[in-house]
C-alpha cells in the first residue's frame, strides 16, 4: 500500500485508489493513514469524526465506514493477478489490510511506501548534514525532502481536532526542514538563488525570525544593505504591532552585523560556532544544481 498525505490524500493498493469521496470515510482513511500499521483507537476516531458530541450511532457509523473502505480495498485486491490466481497461502482479504484490533482498527502498509515516514527519513539525514558540515549534502537530501510535498497536508480532507493537529505538527516540520536547506544554501554562498524564495516566505511568515535573518543576510551579500535594514525594521514593526514584541538580541546584532560588516563576512545568527570559515565560498564558476 503506497500512502500519500502530504498534501491532498492518496492511498493505493496494486496501483488503485482505495480513497474514497465522501468526506467522513475520507476522515477515517487518512487518519489509519498517518499511523500506518498502528491501532488507532476506536475512541480517537470517534473524537476525530464528531468531537466532543459523537451521536448514539457512533460506534455503528465508524464500522459502517470501515465497511466501505474494505469494499474499496476487495476491489483493489482483485487487480492483482496473483490474488485471482486462487492460492491460497498467499491470498490476502480486505481483513488482511484494515484490521480489526482489541479496541480499534489498523491499516497494514504491507511493505508499500509512505510520504510521511520518506520525509521523516530524509529530513533527518539532512539535520546530520548540517551538524556535521556537510552543507552541500544537507541542501540536497533537504530539497528531495520537500519535494514530497505537492500542498499544505491533508489538504483535500475534511479535519477534526486530530487531523488539524497532525497538519500543524507536519506543516511545521516542513518550515523546519525549509528553514535549514536556506541555511544550507546561504553557507553555500547561494545568496542569490534564494532572495526569490525568502522574499515570499517572508511575506507569509512574517514574524518568523530566522527566516526574515536569513533574508537580511541574502539582501546584504548581494549588495543590496538598504534593503537588508528595511527588513528588519518592518520585522521590527510587525512584531511590536501584532505581538507587542521587539526583535531578538540576536537579530539586533544582525543588524549592527549589517551595519559594519562586509557582505562576504555576514553568518547566519543560527551558524554553530566556527562556521564564519564555511560561510563564504569564493564564487569561481557556476553553482551546482540544487536538486
Amino acid at each position: 500500500m503506497d500512502i500519500e498525505v502530504l498534501g491532498a490524500l492518496d492511498v493505493r493498493e496494486n496501483g488503485v485508489s482505495v480513497a474514497p469521496t465522501a468526506p467522513k470515510p475520507r476522515q477515517v482513511l487518512a487518519l489509519l493513514a498517518l499511523h500506518t500499521d498502528r491501532v488507532v483507537p476506536v475512541a480517537s476516531l470517534i473524537e476525530e469524526l464528531w468531537s466532543d458530541r459523537p451521536p448514539r450511532s457512533a460506534r455503528t457509523t465508524l464500522q459502517t465506514y470501515v465497511l466501505q473502505l474494505r469494499d474499496l480495498i476487495t476491489t483493489a485486491l482483485a487487480r492483482d493477478p496473483g490474488q485471482r490466481s486462487g492460492a491460497e497461502p498467499d491470498r490476502r482479504t480486505a481483513k488482511d489490510v484494515l484490521l480489526t484490533l482489541p479496541g480499534g482498527y489498523l491499516l497494514a502498509a504491507g511493505g508499500g511506501t509512505s510520504d510521511v515516514q520518506e520525509f521523516e527519513r530524509l529530513a533527518g539525514q539532512g539535520y546530520r548534514a548540517m551538524d556535521a558540515g556537510d552543507f552541500a549534502g544537507a541542501s540536497r537530501t533537504l530539497a528531495a525532502a520537500l519535494d514530497l510535498w505537492s500542498g499544505s497536508a491533508f489538504a483535500d480532507v475534511q479535519t477534526g481536532a486530530q487531523l488539524a493537529m497532525e497538519a500543524k505538527r507536519l506543516d511545521e516540520s516542513r518550515l523546519c526542514a525549509l528553514d535549514q536547506r536556506i541555511e544550507a544554501d546561504l553557507r553555500l554562498g547561494r545568496h542569490r538563488e534564494v532572495l526569490a524564495e525568502l522574499t515570499v516566505l517572508t511575506s507569509r511568515y512574517r514574524t518568523h525570525e530566522n527566516l526574515h535573518a536569513q533574508f537580511m543576510i541574502a539582501l546584504h551579500r548581494s549588495g543590496r544593505r538598504g534593503e537588508a535594514l528595511d527588513a528588519y525594521q518592518q520585522l521590527r514593526s510587525t512584531l511590536g504591532r501584532d505581538l507587542g514584541l521587539e526583535p531578538s538580541p540576536r537579530l539586533r546584532r544582525l543588524q549592527h552585523s549589517i551595519l559594519t560588516a562586509a557582505p562576504d563576512t555576514m553568518v547566519s545568527p543560527a551558524a554553530p560556532a566556527g562556521a564564519a570559515r564555511a560561510a563564504h565560498v569564493p564564487h569561481t564558476g557556476p553553482l551546482a544544481p540544487t536538486h
